[in-house]
């Protein structure tokens, strides 16, 4: 229960070199060749293995012609009309689990048989037949291609072979000038070479979100449950609980479904008698910013909202969000949240903690903290199906304990 496993890709350097093409592309050399077919716009969702083609552009791409959308419908919506007004081209890339949620737009508006709007799509497959990975990320490789297939947009691997690559960009620009189509090239891991990001946002922030994190769990109820969104915060938390020896059964965590963490504490706090934590990030908040509403709307006493805000998609290698830019006060003013409360320091998070003890109603907590983060974080040693059977297994049992003890009172 308690030993520790690092929970990545066992195979031996000889073995992944062998597996990784040592032919790579250099972003820029892909960016200047879409330059030369007048394609100049990008818009996108936060990926981690596009990272490197995602950094180049943000160095070397005003602002105005790369556009990091919320989510995935905005991607397409905002490529759309970019095209019906410029004539031009747009290129979206994303990653492939993001695609299903593109899957509305492209069909409703962007497809041949409604208003036939040509796209260029850059879609990371995620995850390879040898390489350890999160279960969702296995499923979504098998089904990428097919999917594809089935919303009949035309698609090809992108090679790492910069003449076969050429040869390939230019033949799907072609397609698409002449039908008006979409095409989507899909990228395997390590196509791109490496590519560090030179203009960071950064904040001078005290605390890391990892340090936030220990000081919020030594300091909330010990009968509280929580639902943490996804990657390295969940990471940290279930590392705490290890560190700290306690179970995980409190805690679910939200390995994927980035932006649905607070629909599913929001459904969590309507259906128990204990305070419900959502740990949530300010890229993933942004993401879904309308749900803020539906918490309002319902109301649940116990349902407490913590965003940690550093200003960046830190999964995708500080890609910044525009988070530093928004008032978050007022958004969960206008979204009628009962209370707001903000914090950068650990006196300010255990000042803010003591004070909502007696509070009711829907409360949002701002915890500004800075990007670092450890890089040695380990995925959990459970399976989200045990996860999901350990958290529904507590839930049950502690509220019919509280039934028993509510009729004998």
């Amino acid at each position: 229960m308690f030993t520790y496993r690092r929970d990545y890709n066992t195979y031996t350097r000889k073995i992944l070199k062998n597996k990784i093409s040592k032919k790579m592309l250099k972003a820029k050399y892909i960016i200047n060749k879409l330059k030369e077919h007048n394609i100049v716009f990008f818009t996108w969702v936060p990926d981690s293995s596009l990272k490197d083609l995602i950094a180049y552009i943000t160095d070397n791409i005003d602002n105005r012609k790369h556009i990091i959308t919320a989510n995935e419908w905005n991607a397409i919506w905002l490529a759309s009309w970019y095209y019906l007004s410029t004539w031009k081209i747009p290129c979206v890339y994303m990653q492939n689990s993001w695609l299903w949620n593109a899957i509305n737009p492209i069909t409703s508006l962007a497809d041949e048989k409604v208003y036939n709007i040509p796209m260029l799509l850059f879609i990371w497959r995620r995850w390879e037949p040898w390489k350890k990975d999160e279960p969702q990320h296995i499923k979504q490789w098998e089904i990428t291609i097919p999917l594809l297939n089935v919303l009949w947009i035309r698609n090809e691997i992108l090679s790492d072979d910069i003449n076969i690559a050429n040869n390939q960009i230019e033949e799907a620009i072609k397609y698409i000038e002449k039908t008006k189509k979409l095409f989507a090239f899909v990228v395997k891991k390590w196509t791109f070479e490496k590519y560090e990001l030179q203009n960071k946002l950064k904040n001078d922030f005290k605390l890391s979100r990892e340090e936030a994190l220990k000081i919020l769990i030594d300091n909330i109820e010990d009968n509280s449950v929580i639902i943490s969104t996804t990657w390295k915060l969940s990471r940290e938390l279930f590392e705490y609980r290890e560190e700290k020896k306690q179970w995980h059964e409190k805690d679910f965590l939200t390995i994927w479904s980035m932006g649905h963490a607070s629909q599913i504490a929001l459904w969590v706090a309507l259906n128990t008698t204990k305070r419900t934590y959502c740990l949530d990030g300010d890229g993933s908040v942004i993401m879904h910013m309308w749900w803020l509403s539906t918490i309002w709307s319902l109301k649940p006493k116990n349902f407490v909202h913590i965003m940690f805000n550093n200003w960046a998609h830190q999964s995708v290698w500080w890609q910044p969000t525009v988070a530093y830019k928004l008032n978050f006060k007022k958004i969960v003013e206008w979204m009628w949240y009962s209370y707001y409360f903000q914090a950068k320091t650990e006196n300010e998070i255990k000042k803010v903690l003591w004070n909502i003890k007696k509070l009711n109603w829907p409360i949002f907590i701002e915890l500004f903290v800075n990007q670092n983060d450890r890089k040695d974080l380990w995925r959990p040693t459970i399976t989200p199906i045990e996860n999901k059977i350990n958290f529904m297994n507590y839930l049950k049992k502690n509220e019919k304990k509280h039934i028993i003890n509510s009729r004998a009172s």
